[in-house]
């Protein structure tokens, strides 16, 4: 091997170490957890070793094109927001993901960060804003819950679990008391759109004087489903 084909070949890997596939990059309103309203760029990372029953974002799953992490960031500097949100899919699923997480709160933004639960969530940089789900019985995914990530979570992340019926509700409840959540940080609840009825949800943490921050998802009141919104 001569010299040109060494520099080559070691520059490949770190070429392909920094980028990360992407279903798409949009600038909308953020519609849940703390950042609820804040106009924010989103980052959907494309992948997902779940198959929730009732996911809204199935297309992320395969396809998507190739990024460089720079192409990315200038991407989300494009668009002059303060908050940034990285999802999925499940966007931990690409390891290089906490590269763009830490390189994200570097350049300044507020970096909030959408997972499953399901993936070790130690690693990610502590400045990020963990929106991390527990997956209640009926999303069919319950067992996917990694327990441990609960002692790696902050007082400024949140745990958000998405209720599909009275059981998957009487489940939330009983995980807010065994491992004690609402301790932890804040507890999102919210109705699956089509099997719970908002308001009955409302009554239910009424009725039960939960210590949980109900919601709706903002931008499905202005957008549907609409992709990129």
């Amino acid at each position: 091997m001569n010299g040109e084909e060494a520099r080559v070949g070691s520059a490949t890997p770190a070429v392909a170490a920094e980028r990360l596939r992407i279903t798409e990059i949009f600038h909308s309103i953020q519609g849940e957890a703390d950042a609820i309203g804040w106009r924010t760029v989103f980052v959907r990372l494309t992948g997902c070793p779940l198959r929730c029953v009732w996911c809204d974002t199935e297309y992320s799953f395969h396809g998507g094109d190739w990024h460089a992490i720079d192409d990315i960031l200038a991407e989300v500097a494009r668009h002059g927001a303060k908050h940034v949100c990285v999802t999925g899919g499940e966007p931990l699923a690409q390891k290089r993901c906490l590269i763009l997480l830490r390189k994200l709160c570097d350049a300044g933004y507020e970096v909030s960060l959408e997972t499953s639960g399901a993936l070790d969530v130690s690693a990610v940089d502590p400045r990020v804003h963990k929106v991390m789900d527990l997956k209640a019985p009926d999303s069919g995914e319950s067992g996917r819950n990694l327990w441990s990530n609960l002692d790696h979570l902050l007082a400024h992340d949140q745990i958000k679990i998405v209720l599909a019926s009275r059981g998957d509700y009487e489940w939330a409840r009983a995980m807010l008391t065994e491992h004690g959540l609402t301790d932890r940080c804040m507890v999102l609840f919210s109705p699956v759109h089509g099997a719970v009825e908002p308001r009955e949800l409302a009554e239910w943490i009424l009725a039960d004087k939960l210590d949980v921050r109900f919601q709706l998802q903002l931008h499905k009141l202005l957008w549907n489903d609409a992709k990129g919104k």
